[in-house]
């Protein structure tokens, strides 16, 4: 390494730092640096120097060394001599080695090899049913244990044998050596999968491999208060596992019909109200059929605007999160008519006479409405 490079201040930590620190901060750093996740040009650079820092502070010997003469005679691909990040096993370069210390990105660092596929189904159902929830029989096509071997892979009435790799354990140990010194794995025997036995006559059925597709009928309870797009999860009823592994899981995604009156804003129900001006002036009272069959009478006030929203509490649908329910929602719209009968035409003329004489009556300054000021002006153009 160059003389100039200050492992300490790599790795951010004081020169009593303990034991305990050093690790701390080069996985800290670590997570930080890696070119998978940094994507700085330099990334791979300052992960390498901060690697080459830590094995030299994680070892008294080398540390020592290095707090006394300020060098250490170390490999500078990271203590692998001659094989750089790509040695050691590992065959990915950094990625590989960042895994085995680390387990992985994303919490891929388990696996579990003998669970079944999740199954993703889709299912409609009406608008009323994601209100107030509804039990729903599918049809769905998995991966179901054997019935012929009942997931033994072997051929009625013949046997099968211990496998020779595993010993019928169904594992084997593999070991890695790394900076933090040898890891020990214990993963699925390659020879048979994991089962611990290997088949001389295979089972007809499945052709060993434990599992043939059904068709099966499953119930799943659609809660009420659901909305379009979301997914109900049953657990362990997607595909069974190989080695009579437990199932995977259902996930059935709810698509919701549109209703005629109602739309949903989470638990809220709404509707559009729309009122002619006689109704907007003078109130209403309206009966609203709701999705249970019933009516709701809905009060609008008089004098109404276009545009108010009025609101019924407790009248919506449940929530998910708790028993309460959201509210009934109108959307009130002003409808002014476009075509009118002469007689409407003639009692639209006096209710705006009767209007403008309201207006006037409580005209602040000349006792003079608007309009009536208009015409005024309009007539003093004409004379």
């Amino acid at each position: 390494m160059a003389n100039n490079k200050n492992y300490y201040e790599l790795l951010g930590i004081p020169k009593d730092a303990s034991e305990e620190q050093v690790r701390k901060a080069f996985r800290g750093l670590a997570m930080e640096w890696h070119p998978d996740r940094n994507r700085a040009a330099d990334a791979e650079d300052r992960f390498k120097e901060i690697n080459e820092a830590y094995q030299v502070l994680i070892d008294p010997k080398k540390r020592q060394m290095y707090d006394q003469y300020g060098r250490v005679d170390i490999d500078p691909n990271g203590g692998f001599p001659g094989r750089g990040f790509d040695g050691v096993n590992f065959q990915g370069g950094v990625g590989d080695i960042f895994d085995a210390f680390f387990g992985g990105f994303g919490g891929q660092g388990e696996s579990d090899a003998s669970r079944g596929s999740d199954i993703q189904y889709a299912t409609t159902i009406t608008f009323q049913e994601a209100a107030f929830g509804v039990e729903k029989e599918l049809q769905i096509t998995r991966n179901e244990t054997c019935s012929t071997c009942n997931g033994n892979l072997a051929a009625p009435g013949t046997s099968t044998d211990t496998c020779g790799n595993c010993k019928g354990s169904g594992q084997v140990r593999r070991a890695q050596n790394s900076i933090f010194g040898q890891f020990v794995q214990v993963v699925a025997c390659n020879v048979c999968r994991g089962r611990g036995q290997t088949v001389k006559t295979p089972c007809p059925t499945c052709k060993a491999s434990g599992r043939e597709r059904k068709s099966r009928n499953v119930v799943v309870n659609v809660p009420g208060g659901v909305e379009d797009g979301m997914r109900v999860r049953l657990s362990g009823e997607g595909d069974v596992g190989a080695s009579k592994g437990r199932g995977g899981d259902l996930y059935v995604t709810l698509s919701v019909k549109s209703h005629p009156l109602f739309r949903r804003e989470k638990e809220h129900l709404v509707f559009d109200l729309p009122l002619n001006v006689a109704q907007a002036a003078l109130g209403k009272t309206i009966d609203v059929p709701m999705l249970d069959g019933t009516n709701e009478e809905f009060v609008v006030p008089a004098g109404v605007q276009s545009g108010a929203v009025l609101r019924k509490k407790g009248q919506g649908v449940p929530s998910l999160n708790n028993s309460r329910h959201g509210d009934l929602v109108a959307l009130v719209t002003i409808i002014t008519p476009k075509k009118m009968s002469p007689r409407t035409r003639e009692l639209f003329d006096e209710l705006a006479d009767a209007l403008d004489e309201d207006e006037e009556a409580h005209a602040p300054s000349n006792g003079k409405s608007w309009v009536r000021k208009l015409k005024d002006v309009l007539a003093g153009e004409n004379s």
